[in-house]
């Protein structure tokens, strides 16, 4: 085995966040797409607690939780494009905003395509209201964490890669309720660790499009 493998899915926001982690460090790495309806028993036996991707195995040992393995990454690698700040208050204000990130932006998402009429015009306010929190947090800095790329944006940019899917799917525009959100994520994608580290929003629209079929959504 590698010293550095990656169980993963492909559409996964937050494998992408470890993808992103890897790449900004330039951490070669292999990278074992997972069947999640199949799942592989190498996965069972790295992540026996939860049983989900993405699981980072180095020199055999796993890390588990993507949060966690941006943390474990920056601690390994720390010679090199550091995440996390070093001072303990401003190391704490990130790991807040990117607890707000976990806590917030996956679910909502997740609602606005999987629901409609008014349980959607709900998710689709809540969703806009925490984007215009973390929008206020970044304020007019180039990145959360101020002129380079830091944990806050690895860990939320991933979801950049849904926005094309939670619009078409809620009928409305993330840029026009957004705009410093937009030109901050498409800043990121000016950075090679995060452009092949995400794939393609039409792709992901249309993994989503697949899942409405599957739980018969319409």
């Amino acid at each position: 085995m590698a010293e550095v493998v990656l169980l993963d899915f492909w559409p996964s926001p937050f494998g992408m966040r470890t993808r992103v982690a890897l790449a900004e460090k330039g951490i070669k790495y292999e990278y074992k797409e997972e069947d999640l309806r199949n799942k592989s028993p190498l996965l069972l036996q790295m992540n026996p607690v939860h049983k989900k991707i993405p699981v980072l195995i180095h020199n055999g040992k796993p890390v588990c939780e993507s949060v966690i393995q941006v943390q474990y990454i920056d601690e390994v690698w720390h010679d090199k494009s550091p995440l996390l700040p070093s001072d303990p208050y401003q190391r704490a204000t990130a790991r807040f905003w990117a607890d707000f990130v976990d806590k917030k932006i996956y679910d909502l998402g997740r609602k606005i395509w999987t629901t409609k009429g008014e349980e959607q015009e709900t998710a689709k306010k809540d969703f806009i209201e925490s984007l215009k929190l973390l929008e206020a947090e970044l304020g007019d800095k180039p990145f959360f964490g101020g002129d380079t790329l830091g944990y806050v944006d690895v860990v939320f940019v991933p979801f950049y890669s849904w926005f094309y899917a939670y619009e078409k799917c809620g009928n409305f525009s993330i840029e026009a309720e957004c705009p410093k959100l937009i030109a901050w994520a498409k800043r990121c994608m000016e950075k090679e660790s995060v452009s092949k580290s995400l794939p393609d929003q039409e792709k992901i629209y249309d993994f989503v499009l697949q899942l409405k079929k599957v739980f018969g959504i319409e």
